[in-house]
């Protein structure tokens, strides 16, 4: 085993080819990931895709039915959690009600019989980092919800370790206070020199989070890449519906053209659009799916194709309008300014640009 008294700083964990079962349930199914030593990597998805799993598993908390995970070179598949020189914080804040916040997060170096200076510097440290040094002295139930989590997070600071796995920390908090929390994540990764793995449903936290997101799918890696990267380049109609908020729209067509360049669709029946994009797996009378974001739709105002419709749901946010338009199936949301003076039950015509539509063929990937 290495010396895991050296301080280095790196800590890579590289994933290969792992697999969970709880009974007869494949939960993850081979999956394989590298996260960058010192990097926030976000793991998002629906409930049930096997995001928290594969953080226990991490952890050492979930047994590996096959594959490996290595942390700083070393396979840890075999190691207890507290060989791992992980720490983490979960949904629930786990807290000694009857403990003040500094017995709290000295508990774990206690435990490890460091010396009474050692654990007065590491907690009074992390204390500081958080904003909590006032309150070292209160016991939990005197303390607000993001106070408590500040305390949940100290106390794995203290610990000093490589790896920080977070488990949906911020889902009990008020949205003002999940927002504060955000930036408080955010600052603490540039302050410390560790490795972050984040579990989260909300899409917005990933998004403002993450140095990378690793989109997770029924047990599957779905695609992992850059918040700007998954924004702009989804590889397939799941990461392009779960990523963005309001979602992408999505609009049912056919191809009526589709060469090596560019492929020629319809857009509601109204009009026909060319995109610079092509695939392999569909020939002229094949249905598609048309992504496009809302911002990326013009407002009375002509694009490479256009269409009209009735607006039924107006929803003003203050920077931004969303404008909900009739058609079959979902509605069609659109960006408008936010003074806009367009109300329920106009009619609107919105142009599309080519340049921003997405095509998906009959397997859900995306046309490159």
């Amino acid at each position: 085993m290495k010396d895991r008294s050296k301080e280095d700083e790196v800590a890579d964990i590289n994933i290969n080819t792992i697999n969970k079962y709880f009974g007869d349930v494949h939960v993850i199914k081979d999956i394989s990931l590298d996260v960058k030593s010192q990097s926030f990597t976000v793991l998002v998805g629906p409930s049930g895709c096997g995001k928290s799993t594969m953080l226990r598993m991490i952890a050492g908390l979930e047994d590996i039915n096959s594959g490996t995970i290595s942390i700083d070179g070393e396979v840890v598949n075999d190691l207890p959690p507290k060989q791992r020189n992980i720490a983490m914080v979960f949904q629930s804040y786990a807290l000694y009600p009857h403990m003040t916040v500094f017995d709290n997060m000295a508990f774990g170096l206690k435990l490890e019989k460091r010396s009474k200076d050692e654990i007065n510097e590491r907690v009074f440290e992390a204390a500081r980092i958080l904003q909590i040094e006032d309150y070292l002295q209160r016991k939990p139930k005197q303390l607000s919800g993001g106070q408590r989590q500040r305390v949940a997070i100290g106390r794995a600071i203290t610990r000093k370790p490589k790896v920080f796995l977070f488990d949906e920390p911020l889902s009990n908090l008020d949205a003002a206070l999940r927002v504060q929390m955000r930036v408080e994540l955010a600052k603490l990764h540039d302050q410390l020199n560790a490795t972050m793995i984040y579990v989260t449903h909300d899409q917005t936290e990933a998004m403002t989070l993450a140095d990378d997101i690793v989109v997770l799918d029924d047990g599957e890696v779905s695609q992992k890449g850059s918040p700007m990267g998954l924004y702009n380049h989804p590889s397939n109609l799941f990461v392009a519906g779960f990523i963005g908020s309001p979602k992408m729209n999505f609009i049912s067509t056919s191809v009526l053209s589709n060469s090596d360049k560019e492929t020629e669709v319809d857009i509601l029946g109204s009009s026909k659009i060319i995109v610079s994009k092509t695939s392999t797996n569909v020939s002229q009378g094949d249905n598609v799916q048309i992504g496009i974001r809302p911002e990326h739709i013009l407002v009375n105002q002509n694009g490479d194709a256009s269409w009209e419709s009735k607006v039924f749901v107006v929803e003003k946010l203050g920077s931004g309008t969303y404008l909900y338009l009739e058609k079959d199936g979902e509605p069609l949301v659109v960006e408008a300014e936010g003074d806009t003076k367009i109300k329920v039950g106009d009619t609107v015509k919105v142009g599309f640009i080519s340049s921003r539509c997405h095509l998906f063929d009959n397997n859900n990937q995306a046309f490159k």
